[in-house]
C-alpha cells in the first residue's frame, strides 16, 4: 500500500489474486494436455531441457530467498533453536498431505494475528501522525508492490504436489478448490494490508511488525504467532526444493539416507541465509520479482500457449497472452526498482512514535503500550 498508493494497491491485490487463480488452474490444464504430473515434467515436455533447467533453478531458489544482549534471547540463537527443534523434523516428512494438516494450524494463527492488527488500528492508529501523501491514488513504485504481492500469492511450485494429494483429482475439482482458496487468501491479504496501512500510512515498514513498539505485549504475542506460522509453513517449501534435487540429480527418487542428508543441507543453507539477513522488505521484493513473477505470470501461460490447440480468440489464450508480457515487465522493472529504491527497514530499532517524549502517544494507556527510550535522538530527527 505504501509503494503503490492505497486505492491502487487494493486493486492490484485483487488483480494479482485473479492472475494467481487463473495460472494455478492453467498449470493443471497444461499437465492434462501434456500428460505430465509435475511442474518440472510439464516444462520439460513443453520447452525441453533448457526450460526444465530454468524452472528447477527458480523452484530451488524460492525457499532460500528469505529472511540482545543476551545470547539465549538473541535472534540468531532463537532461529537456530527453532530450526533444530521444529523446522528440521517437520521438513523430514515424505508425505505432503501430512504437511497440509500441520499447515492448518498456521491458518488459524494467521487469523489470530489479523485480529491483533485490527485491534491496534483502533488503539494505536489515531496516535500515529499521517504522512502527507497517505491517500494518493497511485504511486510510482507500484511495480515493486506487485512483486511483493506475487510473493504473497505464489504457490505454483507445489501445485502438482498438492493436486496429486487430492482424492480423485480432476481439473474441475482443482478449479473449485483454487477459486475458494484464492478468494479467502485475497480477503485476508486485503485486511492485513488495510489494517497495517491505516495504522502507519507512509511509515509502514517492509515487515509490518517492525512498526509496533517493542514493549507492546499484545503485538509481541502476534510476533510469536507469526514465527510459528513460518515454522509450520516452511517444510512445504523444503519439500519442493528436495523434489527438485531428487529429479535433477537422483532420477526422481531419494533413498532414506539421502532424503535425510538433502533435507539437512537445504534447511542448513536456508538457516544460514536467514541469520545473515534481517530486513524482510528487500527479501519479499527480490523473491517476488525474480522467482514469483516467472512462476506465476510467465511459465504457466507460456506452457499453455504452446500446448493448447484452442483458437487464438479463446479466453484462456487471450489471458495467457496478457499475463506473459506483464510478468516480464514486472520481473525486469521490479528488479531494477528493488535494487535502486529498496523498502525502508528499521532493523529492529524503535520507531520515533514509541518514544515517551512524543506527545501524541502519551495519552495511550500503559496497558496498551509501555513506551521505550531505546531509539537515539538521531533516529528521531530522521523519521521526523
Amino acid at each position: 500500500m505504501k509503494q503503490a498508493g492505497f486505492p491502487l494497491g487494493i486493486l492490484l491485490l485483487f488483480w494479482v489474486s485473479y492472475v494467481t487463480d487463473f495460472s494455478l488452474v492453467l498449470l493443471i490444464k497444461g499437465g492434462a494436455l501434456s500428460g505430465t504430473d509435475t511442474y518440472q515434467s510439464l516444462v520439460n515436455k513443453t520447452f525441453g531441457f533448457p526450460g526444465y533447467l530454468l524452472l528447477s533453478v527458480l523452484q530451488f531458489s524460492y525457499p532460500f530467498i528469505v529472511d540482545p544482549e543476551n545470547l539465549l534471547i538473541g535472534r540468531h540463537f532463537i532461529i537456530v533453536l527453532s530450526t533444530v527443534a521444529f523446522t528440521l523434523p517437520l521438513s523430514l516428512y515424505r508425505d505432503i498431505a501430512k504437511l497440509g494438516k500441520i499447515s492448518l494450524i498456521s491458518t488459524g494463527l494467521t487469523t489470530l494475528i489479523l485480529g491483533i492488527l485490527m485491534a491496534r488500528v483502533v488503539s494505536l492508529g489515531p496516535h500515529i501522525p499521517k504522512t502527507e501523501d497517505a491517500w494518493i491514488f497511485a504511486k510510482p513504485n507500484a511495480i515493486q508492490a506487485v512483486g511483493v504481492m506475487s510473493f504473497a500469492f505464489i504457490c505454483h511450485h507445489n501445485c502438482f504436489l498438492v493436486y496429486g494429494s487430492l482424492e480423485e483429482p480432476t481439473v474441475a475439482k482443482w478449479s473449485r478448490i483454487i477459486h475458494v482458496s484464492t478468494s479467502i487468501s485475497v480477503f485476508i491479504s486485503v485486511l492485513f494490508a488495510t489494517c497495517g496501512y491505516l495504522t502507519f500510512t507512509g511509515y509502514t515498514q517492509g515487515d509490518l511488525f517492525e512498526n509496533y513498539c517493542r514493549n507492546d505485549d499484545l503485538v509481541t504475542f502476534g510476533r510469536f504467532c507469526y514465527g510459528v506460522t513460518v515454522i509450520l509453513t516452511y517444510p512445504i517449501e523444503c519439500f519442493v526444493t528436495r523434489e527438485v534435487i531428487a529429479n535433477v540429480f537422483f532420477g526422481g527418487t531419494l533413498s532414506s539416507v539421502f532424503h535425510i542428508i538433502v533435507t539437512v543441507v537445504i534447511v542448513t543453507v536456508a538457516t544460514l541465509v536467514s541469520l545473515l539477513i534481517d530486513c524482510l522488505g528487500i527479501v519479499l521484493e527480490l523473491n517476488g520479482v525474480l522467482c514469483a513473477a516467472p512462476l506465476i505470470f510467465i511459465i504457466p501461460s507460456a506452457c499453455y500457449l504452446k500446448l493448447s490447440e484452442e483458437p487464438r480468440t479463446h479466453s484462456d489464450k487471450i489471458m495467457s497472452c496478457v499475463m506473459l508480457p506483464t510478468g516480464a515487465v514486472v520481473m525486469a522493472v521490479g528488479f531494477v526498482m528493488a535494487v535502486t529504491s529498496p523498502q525502508d527497514c528499521s532493523h529492529g530499532q524503535e520507531m520515533f512514535y514509541c518514544f515517551p517524549n512524543n506527545f501524541s502517544l502519551t495519552n495511550i494507556s500503559v496497558s496498551h503500550f509501555q513506551l521505550t527510550t531505546q531509539l537515539s535522538v538521531l533516529n528521531i530527527s530522521i523519521f521526523q
